[in-house]
């Protein structure tokens, strides 16, 4: 396991944000497996935030496997419940950290500050918490054929492969590991560069 990397900047509202910089596989941070980084830009000042894990096809496939892995393992014994508090439970993050993770945002992404915190933040926050809520909802249907008595089941169908575009990442994210979460999928996530 590599050690974690992590690089800060401070943000011109006065916030120091540490930004970790490597692909997150199998619930801890590792480097690409090619060692190749890129930099990420703030677009409105053109400064450098950070160099970052050029995550390539092996790291896609050591990511998938490990979701994979995770599916058919622990994951699969957490019901709609549990996997209900831990999105609510991220949505608390979130809230906890609301100054870092907006600042982080608006200088990856160039949004302003008063923009990003009145409306992207409240956004992510409250889709996390409304797909929390699903998690335990999400059930079958029963219908009744003559001389046969039918259901149905839903049930989590495996690793969601996920892709973000540039402009609102960390909403993108929200809509998209929310329903993953709640219905019991696992999740490869591919961010914006």
């Amino acid at each position: 396991m590599a050690a974690e990397k992590v690089q800060e900047f401070t943000a011109p509202n006065g916030v120091v944000c540490k930004l970790r910089t490597q692909c997150f596989i199998n619930n801890e941070y590792v480097d690409a497996v090619s060692g190749e980084t890129f930099d990420t830009v703030n677009p409105a000042t053109e400064e450098v935030l950070a160099k970052v894990a050029a995550g390539d096809k092996a790291d896609v496939d050591a990511a998938v496997k490990a979701a994979r892995a995770a599916f058919e393992g622990p994951w699969s014994k957490v019901d709609g419940y549990s996997r209900g508090r831990l999105l609510n439970k991220l949505a608390d993050l979130l809230e906890q950290n609301f100054d870092e993770v907006c600042s982080i945002e608006v200088a990856d992404n160039g949004k302003p500050y008063n923009e990003y915190s009145a409306a992207d933040m409240p956004l992510i926050i409250s889709h996390l918490r409304y797909y929390a809520g699903w998690a335990d909802k999400i059930t079958g249907e029963t219908y009744n054929l003559p001389g046969k008595h039918v259901y149905t089941r839903k049930e989590p169908v495996g690793v969601a492969g996920q892709i973000i575009p540039w402009n609102f990442p960390l909403l993108m994210w929200a809509w998209k590991i929310g329903p993953a979460i709640a219905a019991g999928c696992t999740g490869v996530l591919k961010p914006a560069e």
